[in-house]
């Protein structure tokens, strides 16, 4: 089991797994000059990001090119279930809540919930 990330290392891991495969140089130029962050700061977090397994680099032309272990489906998916675990203590019922009551949905997201309900559904009567 991959260890935990933290809320920087999340925004990283993330811009990664959207842009990868990419460099430190990259990465602070892109994602880390506009937040405010020093190629410095950028350096370590994907270091500590490749220690704890979730980004793997390789060298191209002399240059490391990090990407994310998993893809970001994935990935998404992981830091979810970790939020409903310990934050909800693993209920869906206000995550529910909070989507219904949401401003905006786009219609993409629209028929990926109505997906994962069906699936849900389906998921429940093979149960029964």
């Amino acid at each position: 089991m991959k260890k935990p990330v933290g809320d920087q290392e999340l925004v990283v891991l993330r811009w990664v797994a959207e842009h990868g495969p990419a460099t430190v140089g990259e990465v602070a130029e892109k994602f880390g000059e506009p937040q405010g962050l020093a190629r410095s700061t950028i350096l370590t977090v994907m270091e500590r990001l490749r220690t704890k397994g979730h980004l793997t680099r390789h060298k191209v032309e002399g240059v490391y090119q990090y990407s994310s272990s998993v893809p970001l489906a994935e990935l998404l998916r992981g830091v979810v279930g970790d939020f409903v675990q310990k934050s909800l203590a693993g209920s869906l019922s206000p995550f529910a809540t909070w989507l219904s009551q949401a401003d905006e949905v786009s219609d993409e997201e629209l028929r990926q919930l109505e997906e994962a309900v069906a699936r849900l559904k389906s998921k429940k009567e093979g149960e029964e």
